[in-house]
Parts: structure tokens; sequence; C-alpha cells
């Protein structure tokens, strides 16, 4: 019995495989773009294989979340987009495939609106929709209009896939020489001002040997890294002390955050400047754009803006847990969101983006905070993604014609595993009024 099961098995696998619709997933997944995906690959062969073996009860998104994504058996799809997110990727992904490398399927595989269960049809039919009746026997002039017909089809099909993939290839090509900085990077990276982006300051990791925290003002005193150094250290610590003083010193995340920055500045990027905040002062704060990335802890520059914010970061003691203050809660949401008990650990972290106008009036200001370096490394993925981007667009309800800056923040959480993040949802938002 059990040799026949083993056999039956055996016989489903090959079935599977050899089906024409799986092997067209695989050649799909051989592709660049699937190729240098980390979440696309995994979630379109599980999507192919169920809908394939007929598992549609596997096709929910709560059963995808759990399976593809790595969430709880009890996370919250209304409140986590990320498979919703991803399978708007998917879609795109396969009709620029179909409309470029595989112009020449047979077969093609679509995910319907409103489903996951992947849909197979003819390259030359639609799907779900009802076949003519077959014609009666054709003459052989019949015969003969029908075969040229096909054969302008084929060739009126590929000059379409053509001009589609040459569109793609322009507009890539015209957005980099041109420069078009999508929404909210365009509000600060401008052709005519110069941008800071301030980075972090890893010298505040100090403030750990005494176990006390500084104010901005303190931070802007020439003896500060002196005041937040222990009287007594012995060697070894000592030189350690030394190179963070002397060294500028940044975080992974704020790296990813400027490396993003800079791709979605195109020809603008030679409007970018790199400061550490430590090298910062309050008379460049006079003109220009400025990007401030971190928290108050690393980056001290933010604190000049917490008065105009809703959403305010609090550390329970120095280098112990943090959360954002939720100054004013709306129906639903809550007063304190925590985040990571430590930076590389997993769970879920919280981050915000505000944008707001300079105190001269001259320029505006993007900030990028998270309570751990996951967090703030979310909000780099974020401003790279346009699908996020569009759903942080839609949360604040702003005009896709709008033509002046909207002003405001937004709280996001971010899902992480292994230090690094892997979902990530708004949770809030505010208008901020000028």
């Amino acid at each position: 019995m059990e040799n026949l099961q083993t056999s039956l098995h055996v016989e489903h696998e090959v079935e599977f495989k050899s089906h024409p619709g799986w092997q067209l997933i695989e050649r799909i997944l051989l592709t660049e773009p699937f190729q240098k995906s980390s979440r696309l690959p995994v979630l379109l062969a599980y999507l192919a294989e169920h809908s394939i073996r007929g598992r549609l009860d596997e096709l929910t998104e709560q059963r995808i979340g759990t399976a593809v994504f790595g969430k709880s058996a009890g996370y919250r799809p209304v409140e986590d987009s990320s498979v919703r997110v991803h399978v708007r990727q998917l879609r795109l992904r396969l009709h620029e495939y179909f409309a470029c490398d595989g112009r020449d399927e047979t077969l093609v595989v679509e995910i319907p609106k409103g489903s996951y269960e992947l849909v197979f049809h003819s390259a030359h039919l639609k799907p779900a929709l009802p076949s003519p009746a077959p014609p009666l026997i054709p003459t052989k002039p019949e015969r003969k209009r029908r075969r040229i017909g096909i054969r302008n089809f084929a060739l009126a099909a590929a000059l379409v896939a053509a001009v589609v993939c040459g569109l793609g290839w322009y507009h890539a090509v015209w957005a980099s020489r041109n420069g078009d900085v999508p929404w909210p990077v365009s509000a600060v990276i401008q052709k005519d001002k110069q941008t800071k982006v301030v980075v972090s300051d890893g010298s505040s990791m100090l403030r750990l040997l005494n176990q006390r925290g500084f104010t901005l003002e303190e931070y802007l005193q020439p003896d500060f890294l002196a005041s937040m150094t222990p009287p007594r250290m012995d060697e070894n610590v000592s030189r350690l002390v030394k190179y963070i003083s002397e060294s500028q010193l940044t975080s992974f995340a704020d790296l990813v955050v400027a490396s993003t920055l800079t791709k979605l500045a195109g020809s603008h990027s030679d409007q970018i400047a790199f400061c550490p905040a430590r090298d910062l002062n309050r008379w460049d704060l006079a003109q220009g754009n400025y990007v401030f990335v971190g928290g108050p802890t690393s980056n001290p520059w933010v604190a000049l803006f917490a008065d105009n914010l809703n959403f305010q970061t609090v550390e329970d003691t120095v280098g112990g847990k943090m959360h954002f203050l939720n100054k004013k809660p709306r129906p639903g949401e809550q007063q304190t969101y925590e985040g990571l008990p430590y930076t590389g650990s997993g769970g879920e972290d919280y981050a915000t983006i505000s944008l707001l106008p300079s105190g001269s009036g001259d320029g505006n200001v993007l900030i990028l905070q998270g309570l751990r370096q996951e967090g703030t490394e979310a909000l780099g993925v974020l401003l790279a993604d346009s699908t996020l981007r569009a759903e942080l667009k839609r949360a604040l309800k702003i005009p896709e014609d709008s033509q002046r800056p909207v002003y405001f923040e937004a709280l996001v959480r971010a899902r992480t595993v292994a230090g690094a993040p892997v979902s990530i949802s708004i949770v809030a938002t505010r208008i901020i009024s000028h």
C-alpha cells in the first residue's frame, strides 16, 4: 500500500512538472527581473502551484501572508497590506514579461483583480470570454484570408510588444536624464535649491557610557564629546572612545536612505550635499532644503521640529526601550507605539516620515526617523517603492494634481526579520497646517 501511494505521488509530481502552465512559470522565474527580486519569485511559485493543483482554499490573503511572508497565524491583512502590494507588483512584472521577453509565448498567465488564482489562457485569446461559434467549413479563399489575417495579427502583436518595450526603455532613460523626482522627495530635491542630507552621528553612542542623555543645546557645545567621556577608563575603552570621537560614523540604515535619495534625485543628484549631524550649525538652516535621517538620540537636530509633530520619540531609559507617543490619538489609534527592544531583533518597529516647511520659509524639511535602525531603513524602502509611495499619498488624501507641497507626518510600521524590514504599512497620518 505504501509503495502504491509513493508511486501515485511520483506520478502526480511528474504530471504537475509537465503541466504547460508550470513550465511557463519556470521560464518566467529564470528571467532577470525575477532573479533580482527576493519576494516575487516565491510568491509567483506559490500562487502557480496552488492554482494548477486546484488548492484554491490556500489562495487567501491570510494563507499567503503566513506561507510566503512568514507572518504569524493571527496577523490581520486589513492592517498589513504587504500581500496586496506584492501581488500588484507581480501583475506588473507579468505584464512586462509578456510585452518583452515573453512576447513569443503561446500561453499567457494573468492574476485577475480581486483574486489570487492564476489564470492561464492562449496568447491570442482573452480569458473568461465566450468562444465564438465555429464557422462552417471555409472555402479555399476564406482559408487563405484567415492565414493572412493570422500573419497580420502576429505582426501587429510583435510591433505592439516592441513599442511597449521601447516606451518602457525610453521612459526610464528620459526620467533619469530629466530628473523627474517622485513625490514626496520632490518637495526637498529641486533643481534650483541645494539639499543637505544630514545623517546621524555615531558619536552619540558615547551617551551609553555615562548612561546620560543630552539636549540639542548640549550637543552644540564645543566640549560635548569631552563631556560625554567618563573620567576613568581602562586603556582599551579609552582607545575605543577616542576612535568614536574622532571618526565620522553613521548607521547602515542611513546609508540605505542616502542611496535611495541619490537614485530618486536623478539628474538633480548634484544638488545633494551629505552632512554629518556633528558638522551642521544653526546658520546653515537659513536657506535651502533639508533631509534629517535618524531620531533625536542619534540626530539631535530633529528635536528642533518636535513641537510641530504629533508623534514624539520617547526613550524610557538611555539605551532602553523606545516608543512613539501619540499626543492626540484619534479613534482606533493607540497612545503609544513601542518598537524593537534593540537593533537586530525581530518583530515590529515604527518610524515616522514628516514633511515640514523650514523655519526660514525658504525651503522644506523632510524628517525620516525610526525608533531603531530597522525603522529608518524601512523608510528608505518606502521611498524607493512607487507602490508604497502611492499608498502613502492615498492615506494622506493628497490630490494627484496638487501643485503646492502638502505638509504631513505619517507613522509607519515595519515588520522585521533578522534585522531587516520585510513588510511596511501606514498606521496613522496627519496633515500639518502652516
